[in-house]
């Protein structure tokens, strides 16, 4: 099998710098998407007998989370790219595991927006940096499959948040919330087992030879802001995308379906086997295809799947339609993390990838309030939201990234040219 070829090609060092991303992925999703799962338990214990919060009103938490993102992908990236992926990527799991875990402690919906505010800030900084690191640490011609395994981080945070909400009942939602402070573990693992970049001790070194500034963000993008003006539109589309089929999910479950915790916990996890299953596929195909070929098939693959994923009134189909759909949301988000590092400005790539990336989550940050206003204006009708958001983005997503540019094996830690008939715009 492929994949297995691949991941059996990596040497202790790269295997190391795979795992240490991708765990630092999944458990920073897996601290965002506990929340997703207690809007409505929160909206109700914050109530009060002369006003009651509804579901609008806390989802503005997961609205400010994405909108911080930006800001710390800029911050950490640039510590990065002058210090170094592993010590900064540390710094970012510690802080933001510290942010979710007082997140449980809020003692009103105030204080709660303005943590989880700060804890997008930190959560926005460990993508870029994780990608960075074991893009630049593996052999070109594994990016495809490492991208595809590494995005799905997310997806299995989600399952993760799916297992945990089944104690729901039992501990609450700041018990839930609290559970945030797991990812923690994983700075115990990068200081001991993985190394730097290598791509990045190159640069340094040769930065240090001419004499020059290592690390300079603005150096870099000299010329090309442009190009990011492109990749963020781009990611913009990507992250409606994505938010706009996995945040509600869960309430369009028990508010419009009244399903149980447990039959919500267990369509969200088929709906994350699914997405899974997509970016292994479609990570994989980008190597035999090219990346903006992959992109493009998955996302319009999401079109057919969308009557059987909204409009099911049955948890088996609902759980099918869950399944296909993602195979097709995260089949081209599984191509993203090799694509946005290959298309980066070299002396850019801890900044660049999670600066655009989290460009695109500001603003896209609005989805789950536009996605719940459009629910309650319709009789509580989630699906109609799910659907409207879900056909337009993924028309958006295979258009930009159909008709922009494509450098699929680049070389990292060099000032290389771009692959003949893949300019950068």
């Amino acid at each position: 099998m492929v994949i297995v070829d691949e991941l059996k090609a990596l040497d202790k060092n790269q295997r190391a710098a795979f795992l240490a991303a991708l765990l630092g992925w999944a458990l920073d999703a897996f601290d965002f998407f506990l929340l997703t799962f207690v809007l409505t338990d929160i909206a109700k214990d914050f109530s009060t007998p002369g006003h009651e919060v509804k579901i609008s009103e806390v989802s503005v938490a997961l609205t400010l989370t994405l909108a911080a993102r930006p800001l710390g992908a800029l911050v950490f990236g640039r510590l990065a790219d002058h210090f170094g992926r592993r010590p900064v990527l540390m710094i970012d799991v510690a802080l933001y595991s510290v942010l979710a875990v007082a997140s449980a402690f809020s003692p009103n919906l105030t204080v709660l927006l303005i943590l989880r505010c700060l804890f997008g800030f930190a959560m926005g900084g460990e993508w870029g940096i994780g990608s960075s690191l074991v893009l630049e640490s593996i052999p070109a011609k594994s990016r495809g499959v490492v991208s595809g395994i590494l995005q799905e981080g997310y997806p299995m945070g989600y399952f993760l948040a799916a297992i945990a909400n089944l104690f729901l009942p039992a501990i609450g939602w700041r018990g839930l919330l609290a559970l945030g402070a797991l990812p923690a573990l994983l700075i115990l693992y990068i200081r001991r087992n993985v190394p730097e970049s290598p791509a990045w001790e190159a640069a340094r070194d040769n930065a240090k030879l001419k004499g020059e500034l290592h690390g300079s963000f603005l150096k870099a993008m000299r010329g090309k802001w442009l190009f990011l003006a492109y990749v963020v539109l781009m990611m913009t589309a990507f992250n409606f995308f994505s938010h706009g089929t996995q945040d509600l999910y869960p309430t369009f479950l028990r508010k419009q379906h009244h399903f149980s915790p447990a039959v919500v916990t267990t369509l969200t996890i088929v709906l994350n086997l699914g997405a899974v299953v997509g970016g292994l596929i479609f990570g994989t195909l980008s190597e035999r295809i090219g990346r903006r070929k992959a992109i493009v098939l998955a996302a319009l693959l999401a079109l057919p799947a969308i009557p059987l994923w909204a409009f099911s009134a049955t948890p088996l189909l609902l759980g099918a339609g869950a399944f296909l759909i993602q195979i097709a949301v995260q089949g081209a988000w599984g191509v993203v993390p090799a694509h946005l590092n290959e298309l980066s400005p070299e002396g850019a790539r801890g900044a660049f990838p999670g600066f655009a990336y989290q460009l695109g989550n500001l603003f896209a940050a609005a989805n789950a309030f536009i996605q719940a206003r459009i629910a309650e204006s319709h009789h509580d009708n989630y699906g109609l939201a799910l659907a409207l958001v879900c056909a337009v983005v993924a028309v958006l997503v295979a258009l930009f990234v159909g008709f922009g540019p494509e450098a699929k094996g680049r070389a990292f830690g060099t000032v290389a040219p771009l692959p003949p008939g893949h300019d950068v715009l």
